[in-house]
């Protein structure tokens, strides 16, 4: 019991962190870690050179739960409370969230529309009721569009330990 009451706190204290005011250090954790010809690297240094097109990752994942792969594609939505996520959108039009590991770098919150190179793990998972409205708060959804989300989701969804933003 305790273990699931410390889990359950260690969850709430992750998205908690995302809703927080922009501090100094969350300033700095979106300046660029590196710069890279044609772009910028957040977390892990990578290149573009071996990237699979997001149209690829059903394929990459085949029967799997999880793979690791380098993708790009284009970053539809971004975290706009510190930029602590984005999302890409699959072949079949559904958005994948893509989470960077341990919390360590964020994005900045106006790269929508450019194209991005991200390195990890992609991975199945059924979201909570409760991530989804947070995430959709955070997208800044409207509380009536908040509200109307009642059901968990089966989604793809990648965890990043670097993300190269191209020019």
């Amino acid at each position: 019991m305790t273990l699931k009451l410390l889990a359950l706190a260690a969850g709430l204290v992750s998205l908690a962190a995302c809703h927080s005011a922009s501090t100094p250090e969350t300033a700095a954790a979106a300046a660029p870690a590196t710069a890279a010809p044609g772009g910028h690297t957040y977390g892990a240094p990578l290149t573009a050179a071996g990237a699979r097109p997001m149209s690829e990752l059903r394929q990459v994942l085949g029967q799997q739960d999880s793979a690791q792969v380098k993708l790009v594609g284009t970053a539809a939505e971004v975290c706009q409370a510190k930029g602590c996520w984005l999302t890409m959108t699959t072949a079949e039009g559904q958005a994948m969230r893509v989470r960077f590991k341990d919390y360590a770098f964020f994005v900045p919150k106006d790269i929508s529309g450019k194209t991005v190179v991200i390195n990890g793990w992609a991975h199945r998972e059924v979201v909570p009721v409760e991530d989804l409205q947070h995430y959709a708060k955070d997208a800044g959804k409207s509380a009536k569009e908040v509200a109307a989300i009642t059901q968990p989701e089966e989604q793809l969804n990648f965890e990043a330990d670097g993300v190269l933003v191209q020019d």
